[in-house]
């Protein structure tokens, strides 16, 4: 399965509402590190689809998103469970830390 795609729209029944686990990826296409990001961002909805939803906001789309989740730089990368957000971190990092974040 591959990333989802989210929106103020869809936002609470895929991400508030889900019943696994959801990574979400604050990005954007002019940002260098989000790109970088990209292929292991997919990787990560690959190998733990079924367990873990995992789900990107274009933070240029979805401005209120990215300000209600105090969204300062990008890329920004939030674990949400039971509709709250239990961890989160900011910048380009290794596959292994963004894993580690994951329950």
């Amino acid at each position: 399965m591959s990333e989802v795609t989210i929106t103020k729209e869809n936002f609470e029944q895929e991400v508030l509402n889900s019943d696994v686990p959801v990574l979400v990826d604050f990005w954007a296409t002019w940002c260098g590190p989000c790109k970088m990001m990209g292929p292991v961002v997919a990787q990560i909805a690959e190998e733990q689809a079924g367990k873990v939803k995992v789900g990107k906001i274009n933070i240029d789309e979805e401005q209120e998103l990215a300000v209600k989740y105090n969204v300062m730089s990008i890329p920004s990368f939030m674990v949400f469970q039971n509709g709250q957000v239990i961890e989160s971190s900011v910048g380009a990092q290794p596959k292994a830390a963004l894993e580690k974040m994951l329950p």
